[in-house]
């Protein structure tokens, strides 16, 4: 893979080639593509959708939109200082193409705002209760309706395939979606591949999917924009990543490693003293003893660790992503950044007291348990309103239920898989406070 390929400005429905050198300044392309993530209407529902405590109503814990803005500065940082690096190594993109440093921090910090862009109501465990209701639910009579690979995209959904769906999908009036840079689009995709076969490697890139059969084609015009190495042959459809898209997995990795857990400290779910032992570990070389001595609260304390950790987990996958560059460009590096940093141990720590002490709580054990009931019975409900109007059986009833959903995950759908992934899309796109409501209308009784 080639860096100015890599770099590409191109939008969907482009005609003509847009060159880094020809771009205006103070309205640079790729910053462009930051703008409309942060001015969408799904960037901005992740205000209302869990990072760690499903419906928190307390100040401290972060939502997917802070963290998502969170993830986005550290991926800015990271991009600029590997920018630095590459142009060093490779002047001709500057001096033949017009590329600065600050490009891939603006390629980065836009995938890393929109990354968590496609995840449902109550975080991961709204992924699993999708896919749970058509592998073993009541979802899973529509089996035989769909191919293997469009029952997989039902059965394991996933929120990075719903991002590059929302990021790119054509409605009518509304060509590409956001119309992104195909630089960010690459960034953005952890996992180049669709969903069969299921985890055919140990590469980090197969570890899920990255796009669903309904944009199959599309993320194959992208590729091959990017000139992406194809990883598979014959009918499945796999990529190595975009380089750049580790770093949008190591601002990610940075941010819920260390800010979860300052997210269980303060809910005190961690004990202080205990927490603080476990950051100082990873910054010890670091910290000023006498600033460290003058500070009086817990918050400010833990604040100043947690720039201190967050800073040295940057310089360090910065490190290693500059010393693997050539391994990373070939598609053979495996693993993530943080993976083969000096302090994955000490990140390892962290990452295991989070599990044991956070998200296995039993705030946030309780929280998925309803959410799994929730996501179950409205799928259950809009899926067959679906398919019946789909096949000109609708009930009154049907017609009352499909009012709740948006005409445009309802509009133009020519299969049965369209209409399944598409009421499992309007699903994943509701808030946590609205699928609540949206339960509470169907089921005719209340859930708090």
């Amino acid at each position: 893979m080639q860096w100015e390929e890599l770099l590409s400005l191109r939008r969907q429905g482009d005609r003509n080639k847009r060159l880094r050198k020809e771009q205006e300044e103070t309205r640079l392309g790729f910053e462009v593509d930051y703008d409309r993530i942060i001015f969408s209407s799904s960037f901005r529902s992740l205000q209302d959708k869990t990072q760690v405590i499903p419906l928190s109503k307390t100040d401290f814990v972060h939502t997917r939109l802070t963290h998502s803005m969170e993830v986005s500065v550290v991926g800015r940082s990271l991009g600029r200082i590997v920018g630095i690096k590459i142009l060093e190594k490779h002047p001709y993109l500057q001096e033949v193409h017009g590329y600065r440093f600050n490009d891939f921090g603006a390629i980065v910090a836009a995938a890393a705002l929109a990354h968590d862009i496609g995840n449902p109501p109550f975080g991961h465990s709204g992924e699993k209760a999708i896919g749970a209701f058509f592998k073993t639910g009541e979802g899973k009579k529509y089996k035989t309706m769909l191919t293997a690979k469009e029952y997989q995209d039902l059965t394991d959904f996933e929120g990075n395939a719903n991002g590059f769906k929302i990021l790119t999908e054509s409605r009518e009036g509304v060509q590409g979606g956001l119309r992104l840079s195909y630089a960010t689009l690459g960034a953005f995709t952890k996992y180049p591949k669709e969903s069969l076969p299921k985890k055919p490697t140990k590469h980090i890139a197969d570890k899920k999917f990255g796009f669903f059969q309904s944009e199959k084609e599309f993320f194959e015009e992208v590729a091959s924009e990017l000139n992406l190495r194809r990883t598979r042959n014959g009918g499945d459809v796999s990529y190595a990543r975009h380089p750049l898209a580790f770093l949008v997995e190591a601002a990610d990795d940075i941010c819920y490693t260390i800010i979860d857990f300052e997210d269980g400290i303060n809910l005190g779910l961690i004990d202080e003293e205990y927490a603080l032992e476990y950051l100082i570990k990873l910054v010890k070389d670091r910290i000023n003893t006498g600033k460290y001595g003058e500070l009086k609260t817990k918050e400010d304390r833990i604040s100043y660790l947690r720039a201190l950790a967050i800073n040295t987990l940057i310089e360090e996958a910065a490190r290693v992503f500059i010393e693997n560059e050539e391994a990373i460009l070939k598609g053979e590096f495996s693993t993530s950044l943080l993976d083969k940093c000096r302090y994955m141990a000490q990140v390892n720590d962290i990452i295991k007291l989070s599990i044991e002490k956070i998200y296995k709580s039993e705030e946030v054990t309780e929280k998925e348990i309803a959410g799994y009931a929730i996501v179950e019975k409205l799928l259950g409900v809009f899926c067959k309103a679906a398919l019946h109007r789909f096949f000109g059986e609708e009930t009154h009833y049907d017609n009352l239920v499909l009012q709740l959903i948006p005409e445009k995950y309802l509009h133009g759908f020519r299969s049965e898989y369209q209409c399944l992934l598409g009421v499992s899309c309007f699903v994943a796109s509701l808030t946590d406070g609205r699928v609540v409501g949206i339960y509470n209308k169907v089921n005719g009784g209340q859930i708090g």
